[in-house]
């Protein structure tokens, strides 16, 4: 391989070629080629599986954690969601070129915005393949083009994604380098494309805390902020519990090591003593580790005591920190102390203080009755989503074809001047 500055730059410069062609592209054009991807991924389901059957083998040999390894991992199951998601994302109107809030200025002329590509966004990911497939079909529907650096460990598993991407792409008559996927591990690369706002519009980073303050600090070019999910469910002394327990069962052991998991439960004290031992022995029964606060302790005796630690804390395991807390104002004292403004639910039957929670709770996703592994671009309807930002500028929570895009002012005339 060229040096890696030298490469990065051809990288780069063919992204933004390529971003100016996708821009022009059609909707069925664009349709055709996720479709074609989602095809090409359920025909090479075979070769897929088995490139992932490498990196899983090099992750276990370098003794990766299991919450590393789980979301590394491909199966069948995930293959048919990766297709499905390209699909629904065909699906969804294409709002490139959509023109909004035209009106009528004194003066005759109309003034209105155009939505349009943000042009060439880097992706940053780790340990997740899916991402791949996700990414491109969002930077596609968008008129964009991509720049994806998976992770070292997901290499073989990327480029098998990648090589459907550029089939689907070139039988639709699009740039197959409209995504690219770097081909080196070397971390080189990422510095070299955090630093290149000539050919990169925004970077989006999706892993852990040290990849994403590293990108912060060191970027040149706009950077969308994916922090980790210090995710919280807050049962009130208002709630059906039996839903209660259904939804913080789900929240916590769906899946462990995916950042919309529940890492607090926060109890009221009124309905403590009734919910926490039922609970928890769902929790012990599937071998979840339990750290609470003194009054959760003196009710479930397994329990081992919390440090201040622990409420910062995103296990991606199964671990769960629990709290007594005495009401809502506290349940949302906590939350807004320590979340991470990722997602967090109340389970409570009181409609005002549903409404209060919803209000109050400064986080990008905000639930009643309804467990937080919800938080996802998928499940929202997006189709898929380029990761989580948990940033208040541009784009907040899943960030799916609108947070890929921008807009600018357009102004009608027939011959006006100003005076």
């Amino acid at each position: 391989m060229k040096d890696i500055k030298t490469y990065m730059q051809q990288i780069g410069q063919q992204a933004r070629d390529a971003s100016r062609l996708m821009a022009l592209a059609n909707t069925a054009v664009k349709n055709t080629a996720l479709e074609n991807i989602a095809a090409a991924i359920l025909h090479n389901r075979a070769q897929l599986l088995a490139a992932n059957a490498k990196d899983v083998a090099a992750a276990r040999n370098n003794e990766l954690d299991e919450a590393q390894i789980d979301r590394l991992t491909l199966t069948e199951k995930s293959l048919r969601s990766m297709a499905e998601g390209l699909l629904q994302i065909a699906t969804l109107p294409d709002l490139i070129g959509e023109i909004t809030e035209l009106k009528y200025r004194p003066s005759g002329i109309q003034v209105g915005k155009m939505r349009v590509p943000l042009g060439v966004i880097g992706i940053i990911y780790e340990s997740r393949p899916n991402v791949t497939a996700d990414a491109a079909g969002l930077c596609l529907k968008s008129g964009n083009a991509a720049i994806l650096r998976g992770g070292s460990e997901a290499i073989h598993s990327n480029q098998a994604i990648a090589a459907c991407v550029h089939q689907g792409l070139r039988e639709a008559g699009l740039p197959e380098t409209a995504v690219q996927v770097i081909a080196t591990t070397d971390r080189a690369a990422v510095g070299e494309l955090i630093t290149m706002p000539e050919y990169v519009d925004v970077i989006v980073p999706r892993g852990g805390k040290s990849l994403i303050a590293r990108i912060a600090s060191e970027a040149k070019v706009p950077v969308i902020k994916h922090l980790d999910g210090i995710c919280h469910v807050y049962i009130d002394d208002e709630a059906d519990l039996d839903k209660a327990i259904r939804i913080a069962d789900n929240a916590k052991t769906q899946r462990y090591g995916v950042c919309n998991t529940m890492e607090t439960l926060l109890v009221a004290q009124g309905v403590a003593a009734a919910v926490l031992p039922k609970l928890c022995q769902i929790y012990l029964d599937k071998g979840v580790e339990l750290r609470g606060d003194e009054a959760a302790c003196k009710l479930v005796k397994q329990m081992n005591p919390a440090t201040e630690k622990d409420w910062r804390t995103e296990y991606l395991a199964p671990i769960l920190s629990v709290r007594v807390v005495a009401d809502l104002n506290e349940a949302i004292a906590h939350i807004n102390t320590y979340s991470s403004q990722h997602t967090d639910s109340i389970v409570t039957e009181n409609h005002t203080r549903a409404m209060r929670f919803l209000r109050e709770v400064d986080s990008s996703s905000v639930m009643v009755n309804a467990s937080t592994r919800f938080a996802d671009g998928f499940e929202y309807g997006l189709g898929a989503e380029i990761g989580i930002s948990t940033d208040k500028i541009h784009a907040r929570g899943p960030v799916g074809l609108e947070g890929l895009t921008s807009q600018k002012f357009i102004v009608l005339g027939s011959g006006q001047i100003r005076t």
